[in-house]
Formats: structure tokens, sequence, C-alpha cells
């Protein structure tokens, strides 16, 4: 297969960093060696001590330099986390997982705070008080959204139910037929 190369100057703003005077990074990158693709072309920082688990990117050879530790990979977040760093970034195995978790870690907290005897304040914590005081129109969609949901899933799931208990109502009684079953009851 032969590689031909294509024209896109038709493109409105195609290869508008092909000119190095033009070049967006031109006053902090003057020599465009691309030298920083080989590796660390400035004098590293001294490394942090990493005595807490610290997931960094497969794309990078080890951890930064600094890093925090305020809150390391835990429980069921930590293995969602976990798995995600095990993708490239470029991947939405690497992002989904993490969006997730992080939505888990929230259910995690307020677990913790029910172990620890405190009652989290959620509509406080939401910032729900501050969302009625200046957007009311806001908070009340974003309720009704949600109860709607709520409501179709319970409907959802109760008409399931509804219908497997009748089905096994049917089978367990000897009165298939629902007026011999109101005879016998009155």
């Amino acid at each position: 297969m032969e590689n031909l190369k294509k024209d896109y100057s038709h493109i409105k703003g195609w290869g508008i960093d092909a000119d190095p005077q033009n070049d967006p990074t031109y006053p902090m990158k003057p020599h465009r060696t691309d030298a920083e693709q080989a590796g660390y072309s400035w004098e590293r920082p001294t490394q942090q001590p990493v005595d807490v688990e610290v997931l960094h990117s497969i794309e990078r050879p080890n951890v930064s330099a600094v890093f925090g530790t305020a809150s390391p990979p835990s429980g069921l977040s930590g293995m969602i986390r976990r798995f995600a760093f095990r993708y490239s970034e470029n991947s939405y195995l690497h992002w989904l997982p993490l969006i997730l978790a992080d939505r888990v870690n929230v259910v995690e907290g307020v677990i913790d705070d029910f172990k620890n005897g405190h009652v989290p304040n959620i509509f406080v914590e939401k910032g729900y008080k501050a969302e009625w005081k200046h957007d009311k129109v806001g908070l009340i969609t974003k309720f009704a959204v949600a109860a709607a949901v709520v409501a179709g899933v319970v409907v959802l799931l109760r008409g399931k139910d509804d219908d497997h208990d009748y089905d096994d109502y049917d089978q367990l009684t000897p009165y298939n037929d629902r007026d011999d079953y109101d005879t016998y009851d009155s």
C-alpha cells in the first residue's frame, strides 16, 4: 500500500503551528529539539518518600516527585481505581472507572460518617441551601427528575415482582381459575 501525502490545506487552521515563529509555545520553547520526548530534560526534584500507595499512569515510568497522601486508594473505590490505572489515559477503561470510583467513594464516605456516629447533613453538604437561594427552578427540576427516575425504577421493579408473584401463586394453588378461587373464599 502506497503512503500518499494528503493535502489538508483546505481545512481552516490546519498546520497553524507548523511555523516555528507562530508556535504558541514559542517564548517558552525556543529550541524545538523535542529532547523532552526522550525523558527528563530538567533536574528532577527530590523524590518524596513513597510510603502510601500511589497510582500513576502507565504512560509514566515512575511516580511524580511530589504527590498527595491524604487519601490513598482504599475500599471498593480503591479497587476500581487500581483497575482503571491498568489502562492508558486514552482509553475509556481508564476514565469511566475513575468516574465510577468517585461516586462509589461518596457512598463510602457517607457510610464512614455513620460508622463514626456522624449523621451527614446531605442537604447542606451538597450545597442545596445555596442552590435554593440562587437557583430554585434548577433545584426543583433536579429533585423532580430524580423523583421521576426513582418512581420509574420502582414501578418497573414492582411490575416485574407482581407478575412473578402471581405466576408463583398460580402454580402453588389448585384453583387456577380465579372464579373458583373467589367462590372458595366466600
